[in-house]
């Protein structure tokens, strides 16, 4: 898979559940703050955009968990950007960085709306592809 932008970052304790890995709802955060830097670093910044009244959303979120994540572990979030009809389609996948190994893989689609009305598409956003 060819990836178009990447961050690494570390696990915090915190962020563990009792087994000592990291808990399934932490790489949603993972996945989302590599989106938003991905967006931030194309010069669109979600703030500014909602305030023009253009909001991106989550349409639907899939993962697959493939190896965990356990404190202070280094891991690097990539990901790529599709247009399916009024679907952004991120493909984002986290690996543990000492190793390069899979630990999760997901399918995310986000769509666009103007003034709370769903289109399909905005110049802006179509410029992330």
């Amino acid at each position: 898979m060819e990836y178009i932008f990447e961050n690494t970052d570390r696990v915090r304790d915190y962020e563990c559940d009792l087994q000592g890995i990291v808990n399934n709802a932490n790489y949603q955060h993972y996945m989302e703050h590599s989106r938003h830097l991905f967006c931030q670093s194309r010069g669109l910044s979600f703030s500014e955009m909602h305030s023009k009244g253009i909001d991106v959303v989550v349409a639907r979120f899939s993962i697959s968990y493939r190896s965990p994540l356990r404190p202070d572990d280094l891991y690097t979030c990539r990901l790529r950007v599709e247009k399916e009809k009024v679907r952004y389609v991120f493909y984002q996948d986290i690996f543990r960085t000492a190793d390069n190994k899979l630990c999760a893989s997901a399918r995310v689609d986000c769509v666009a709306t103007v003034d709370g009305k769903l289109v399909s598409g905005h110049p802006l956003i179509d410029a992330l592809l």
